[in-house]
């Protein structure tokens, strides 16, 4: 499923008010993006908050074990588990190993790694491919991420484990280092590149890359942040874009009138305007007005909404209604919460 692309969400933290976890709108969450047709879920990743990880705060392994059960006992069909992973070897080893024990499929491993080079974080996938298949992650520099360079992305994808490459680093040139980068690998053919670039999510869905051998490249799906949102209608629009790359002109119009749409609420929900600052309080949001949480609460008591981004996911939410999915959400809230 990972290599022939679909939707997976880069799935939100539920608090309590005394910043614990909050177990049920967690698991109404998971229900939420299975009821939805979501492919996949990525859990302990930015938008589940790296800070679960901090030794007072202690939820890795409660939130990824939450999810995976979840999963197991009420998906019914294949769906692909990916668990973030993050620090330097000893660190993402022993996370990739919670993960396998708990049933995931892949790690996707953070960039952000103090003081390691490129060669370091070679090592460090390779050593965390020896206990699970592996994604890379380039992550865009306003959120914690960094500068890889093409030969990077070529040897990453010439590891034994290496399974995909979510490409997010909100920048169409570095996209594209990516894609050819990992097109000249020996192991080009095995391994999938999936788009995390929120700010353009349907053009790079729509756009095939002419590689040096003179073959077409594509990126198979999204491994998204903006995806943990209006779910329901992501999953409709993927099988849209679908259609449009197997040459259906009527979704191709369709798809392309849509997608400076999808970056405009993009920014909305991201909060662009405010340098990213509110980018997961805005998924909180909108999930707070659907009723699936009760509250925008972070672990971090200052991350909130900026100034002007509510406002802002009201112009969008009306401005685009194919985007949105509450009357989804409000039909089976309920029983997703029970």
């Amino acid at each position: 499923m990972l290599a022939q692309g679909t939707v997976i969400p880069a799935h939100p933290l539920a608090l309590t008010p005394a910043r614990g976890l909050d177990e049920r709108r967690q698991r109404a969450l998971t229900r939420y993006y299975l009821a939805s047709g979501a492919g996949g879920i990525a859990v302990g990743v930015h938008t589940t908050q790296f800070a679960i990880r901090e030794p007072q705060v202690g939820l890795l392994a409660p939130v990824l074990e939450l999810a995976a059960e979840t999963v197991r006992a009420e998906a019914g069909r294949p769906v692909v588990k990916v668990a973030g992973a993050c620090g330097y070897v000893a660190q993402a080893v022993a996370e990739a190993e919670l993960a396998s024990s708990l049933g995931y499929d892949a790690v996707l491993l953070s960039p952000a790694v103090p003081g390691a080079d490129e060669k370091g974080l070679l090592d460090r996938a390779r050593a965390v491919g020896e206990v699970l298949p592996v994604i890379g992650f380039y992550l865009q520099e306003a959120v914690g991420g960094r500068y890889l360079s093409p030969d990077f992305w070529s040897a990453f994808a010439d590891l034994p484990s290496t399974a995909a490459v979510k490409i997010a680093p909100f920048d169409r040139y570095r996209t594209a280092d990516v894609v050819r980068a990992v097109a000249r690998a020996d192991r080009a053919d095995e391994v999938t590149l999936y788009t995390g670039n929120d700010d353009d999510i349907i053009g790079d869905l729509l756009t095939s890359y002419t590689t040096a051998d003179g073959r077409r490249r594509r990126l198979a799906g999204g491994l998204l942040g903006q995806w943990a949102v209006w779910t329901h209608a992501a999953v409709r629009l993927f099988a849209e874009l679908r259609r449009a790359r197997e040459g259906d002109p009527e979704a191709m119009a369709r798809c392309l009138a849509r997608r400076t749409e999808l970056t405009d609420a993009n920014g909305a929900v991201f909060d662009v305007r405010g340098a990213f600052r509110g980018c997961i309080a805005g998924i909180h949001e909108v999930l707070r007005r659907q009723g699936l949480l009760d509250d925008i609460r972070c672990l971090d008591p200052q991350e909130t909404l900026s100034p002007g981004q509510a406002e802002e996911l009201t112009r969008v939410s009306a401005a685009y209604p194919w985007l949105t999915d509450d009357t989804f959400v409000a039909e089976h809230r309920d029983a997703w919460l029970s």
